[in-house]
């Protein structure tokens, strides 16, 4: 069985720059450790982290990592303007030794994503949520519509 891990960046801040470089908020940050500290007490451990290389994603992975291991980490810019089919494939070719994957994005995709991989209703998560979904697959390539349940949401 494999494990996907969904997590919207924690809450960011406005910005007159540019979008892709906004910050977490001191709020945002906050909620990331509680998050973490649930994490670290359940000894949570990622095989493969996929991390939109936006600022808010990658601070948001630190605040993560500062809680549990994760043992290899991927930034992937097309992550932030992706649509569903992009993570999918993303996905798809994630190694087969790889049991737990954790994949930090934006809205509105990871939200469809979420609903598409496990054909519930739409779920939107706010920033800082995490879902947790299990797959009884034995390779990432067979992932599509329908083939993860959803264990929990944590936030």
């Amino acid at each position: 069985m494999k494990q996907l891990i969904l997590l919207r960046h924690g809450e960011a801040g406005f910005s007159d720059g540019v979008d892709f470089q906004r910050q977490l908020t001191a709020r945002g940050k906050d909620q990331l450790n509680k998050l973490g500290n649930t994490l670290e007490e359940r000894g949570l451990e990622i095989d493969l982290m996929y991390c939109s290389a936006a600022t808010r994603t990658r601070e948001t992975a630190q605040i993560i990592k500062s809680h549990i291991s994760i043992a290899e980490e991927i930034y992937e810019k097309e992550i932030y303007s992706a649509h569903l089919e992009t993570l999918i494939k993303l996905i798809e070719n994630t190694p087969k030794v790889v049991s737990t994957c954790l994949l930090i994005g934006h809205n509105p995709t990871i939200s469809l994503l979420l609903s598409h991989l496990t054909s519930g209703n739409y779920i939107g998560l706010q920033p800082g949520m995490m879902a947790i979904l299990d797959l009884e697959l034995s390779e990432w390539y067979m992932i599509g519509m329908n083939t993860a349940t959803l264990k929990e949401i944590l936030q």
